[in-house]
C-alpha cells in the first residue's frame, strides 16, 4: 500500500508572467482614443468596431486606370486595378479584341467622369 501521508503532490508550474502588451503592435481606436491590439475588431473599452487591418485604402487614381485600359485594356488589368469584378473574362476573351474594343469604350467614360463620380464609384 501507498502512504497517503508520503504521496508525492503533483505540482503545476505557472509560465512566468510576460508583459503581453509590449510584444504586440498596438493601434488606437478611431472613437475613444483607447490603445487596443492591431488585430482587434471591436474596441473593448467603447464597444465601437475598429477600423480593418491595412487601415484605410488609398483612392484609385483616374488616370492609373486610363492609361491601363488603353494599354493594357484588352487583358482587362484596369478591372483588376479598379477591383472590379469580370476581369477574369477580359483575359479570357483577349484573343477576339472584342474586350479591347470595350475598354476603349471604357476609357472614354473614365476620361469623362468627374474626379467625385470617379472616386464616389470606384474608391
Amino acid at each position: 500500500m501507498v502512504d497517503e501521508a508520503n504521496k508525492p503532490e503533483a505540482t503545476i508550474s505557472t509560465p512566468q508572467e510576460t508583459p503581453i502588451a509590449a510584444a504586440r503592435p498596438m493601434k488606437y481606436c478611431q472613437n475613444c482614443g483607447a490603445q487596443i491590439d492591431e488585430k482587434a475588431i471591436i474596441c473593448p473599452k467603447c464597444g465601437v468596431q475598429a477600423a480593418p487591418l491595412g487601415g484605410p485604402k488609398e483612392p484609385k487614381s483616374r488616370t492609373t486606370a486610363i492609361i491601363l485600359a488603353l494599354f493594357l485594356g484588352g487583358l482587362g488589368i484596369h478591372k483588376l486595378y479598379l477591383g472590379v469584378g469580370k476581369w477574369w473574362l477580359y483575359l479570357l476573351f483577349c484573343w477576339t479584341f472584342i474586350p479591347a474594343i470595350y475598354a476603349l469604350v471604357e476609357l472614354i467614360q473614365y476620361a469623362m467622369m468627374s474626379d467625385e463620380a470617379f472616386h464616389a464609384k470606384y474608391g
